[in-house]
C-alpha cells in the first residue's frame, strides 16, 4: 500500500531495504524543493539600534544578522551587548505601539 513502510521480512527485525530505483520515483520538483530546504539562508539584514530615554548608548548601533533569525535572537543579542539579564525589561514601544521600520 502506498504511504506505508516496507514490510518486515520473516525472521528479521528490520524492514526490507527499498528496491533499486526507489529515489527515481520522487518527482524532480520535490527533490529540488528538498535540496533547497536543506540549504541555509545566508542573506543578511542590518539591525540598527537606537537608544531612547535614559537607555545606555551602544558603542556600535548597527549589526548584520542572518535574515532567517527570529526576533527573539535580536532581543537576546541586545541584552548580551548591554550586559542585561533576561529579567531586565526591554522597551520597543512608542506611545504603546511597537514600531517596526521596514524597507
Amino acid at each position: 500500500m502506498a504511504g506505508l513502510p516496507p514490510p518486515i521480512a520473516s525472521g528479521s527485525s528490520t524492514p526490507n531495504p527499498p528496491q533499486s530505483g526507489f529515489l527515481d520515483t520522487i518527482p524532480r520538483e520535490a527533490g529540488h524543493a528538498l535540496e533547497t530546504y536543506k540549504q541555509r539562508d545566508t542573506t543578511k539584514v542590518i539591525v540598527r539600534f537606537k537608544a531612547t530615554g535614559n537607555a545606555p548608548i551602544m558603542k556600535q548601533n548597527f549589526y548584520k544578522i542572518t535574515a532567517s533569525n527570529k526576533f527573539q535572537a535580536v532581543i537576546a543579542f541586545l541584552r548580551k551587548e548591554l550586559g542585561w539579564k533576561a529579567s531586565d525589561g526591554l522597551c520597543f514601544a512608542t506611545d504603546n505601539h511597537l514600531i517596526v521600520n521596514y524597507r
